[in-house]
């Protein structure tokens, strides 16, 4: 069939190439012969043309069949080390865990369709139930070291914008997971990052000079719990939103030394009993600072040095039964205030 196609078509080219050519020849003065060998010639030619465009096409076929047969057999592989990985995370023994830790890190790097995803597992390892006091009915021995182990490879990822397997553009959702130490530093989070209703508990977990860009940022209800070191100084929060609203700040110390707020910050109904927030020498841009309905019933709250720079600031509604908040050295330039209960400091 291919056979009878060819000449079929061959001959079609030469007999309008014939034609061609005789109407050529007959044109001319005097008129002269159809030259066959300039009709031969143009047949072949065309014939040439026309085999190699089909042979392109069928080549370029070929090679896109042969590339979605190994985009398919590379999706069912790296499937398959996801389902290896997830399978180790829910072993009972820790080294194993760790092993689907690792895998699951690196098969996100491999795996850019799926990043998010193999994120998710991690973050959602981190929200699970977990007995910190070995004591506990339900410790699981080496549970902390894990969960110490996803804390350092998310962190690990987050440290360069422009690496090509960087995470930090992706979205982490750390709800109602538990601390107990944890080291978060100098590390960029672009993308949407919630540590609601979690629990800060134990030793010290830094957030030291990691910078939250152009999303949202919440720790709403969470709870940091007596004895516990949060250190958030110098962050910078830019361009968005950071909620702590209805956050318990109970016996803890809480640094915000430093750190530069653009943005909405909302402490709306924060309660502060026990321990010491600071904002020592932060910055306050051209922004919403909320600390309405916030209750202070021990404790301090320092802004000692800050610098509050156009913007709103409102502490209408709060509840101040005990404690101290202090404003000492602070800086204010075009800003308005709602002070609420507390006393207007002299510099305002």
């Amino acid at each position: 069939m291919t056979l009878v196609a060819a000449g079929a078509l061959g001959w079609g080219i030469y007999h309008y190439a014939y034609e061609h050519f005789a109407q050529r020849a007959a044109d001319q003065k005097p008129s002269k012969p159809v030259n066959i060998n300039d009709v031969l010639t143009a047949t072949v030619t065309a014939l040439t043309l026309i085999g190699a465009v089909l042979a392109g096409l069928y080549a370029y076929r070929k090679q896109l069949l042969a590339e979605g047969d190994a985009h398919r057999a590379e999706a069912s592989q790296l499937a398959d080390r996801y389902t290896t990985a997830a399978e180790q995370l829910g072993h009972d023994q820790a080294a194993v865990r760790l092993a689907g830790v690792y895998a699951l890190a690196r098969l996100a790097d491999d795996w850019a369709e799926q990043r998010q995803v193999c994120i998710d597992v991690l973050c959602a390892y981190l929200r699970m139930p977990y007995e910190p006091d070995a004591s506990g009915t339900s410790h699981r021995v080496g549970e902390r070291e894990v969960r110490q182990t996803i804390i350092r490879v998310i962190r690990d990822h987050l440290h360069q914008l422009d690496a090509p397997t960087t995470w930090c553009s992706y979205d982490f959702d750390f709800t109602g997971a538990t601390f107990d130490g944890g080291d978060f530093s100098r590390i960029h989070f672009l993308g949407r990052v919630a540590f609601d209703r979690a629990e800060f508990s134990g030793d010290a977990i830094t957030f030291y000079g990691t910078v939250f860009s152009r999303g949202v940022v919440t720790f709403a209800d969470a709870e940091f719990s007596s004895g516990t070191v949060v250190n958030f100084a110098n962050v910078e929060f830019n361009k968005g939103v950071v909620s702590f609203e209805y956050a318990k700040f109970n016996g803890s110390l809480v640094t915000f030394n430093y750190a530069a707020f653009n943005g909405v910050v909302s402490f709306v109904g924060a309660e502060f009993s026990g321990g010491t927030v600071t904002f020592v020498r932060a910055e306050f841009n051209n922004g919403a600072v909320g600390f309405h309905r916030t209750a202070l019933t021990s404790g301090s709250i320092c802004f000692d040095g800050a610098r509050f720079l156009g913007g709103t600031v409102d502490f209408n509604g709060a509840t101040l039964s005990g404690g101290t908040v202090g404003f000492d050295g602070t800086r204010f330039s075009g800003t308005t205030f709602d002070w609420g209960p507390l006393p207007v400091p002299t510099s305002a």
